[in-house]
């Protein structure tokens, strides 16, 4: 074959250390804006970027090349040093030091963008560690839980 073709759709999860709310409703726009921005400057496609003050999701075509780990460590240096340069507040920001990746099905990807667009409703009845949680058992995903944590 000539070409190489490929469509692999990932709903990335990751939160701040500590599980910190220091997003403050302004300032999640342009925080995932700019992710969204890295995301396509890695040669994906972004298909939503979400979340709340203390954690962000992101729904993407991951490139053919690019690996998620690459893709994660991009998307979280350069968002830490953007966020550093946002607030006074913000100049210890720090991203915990794991995420989630899971596999989305082109056929769910509108369930995937509409679960990302509904953050704020959903945290009024769960925590970030009770989602996490949820997508790990929904996944299939073995964990020890002394180790999801930091």
């Amino acid at each position: 074959m000539p070409q190489s073709l490929s469509l692999v759709i990932v709903h990335l999860v990751f939160s701040t250390k500590d599980r910190l709310p220091r997003f403050e409703a302004p300032l999640r726009p342009h925080l995932h804006a700019y992710l969204a921005e890295v995301a396509r400057n890695a040669g994906c496609e972004a298909y939503r970027v979400g979340g709340v003050a203390d954690h962000v999701h992101l729904a993407i075509r991951l490139f053919r090349t690019l690996t998620i780990a690459d893709l994660v460590e991009t998307l979280k240096t350069s968002s830490s040093k953007w966020l550093k340069t946002q607030s006074a507040a913000l100049s210890d920001f720090a991203w915990q030091r794991g995420y989630g990746c899971f596999f989305v099905a082109p056929a769910d990807l509108m369930a995937v963008t509409t679960y990302i667009d509904n953050q704020e409703e959903h945290y009024r009845t769960r925590t970030f560690q009770d989602e996490f949680r949820a997508f790990l058992n929904k996944y299939g995903v073995t964990y020890d839980e002394a180790y999801v944590w930091d």
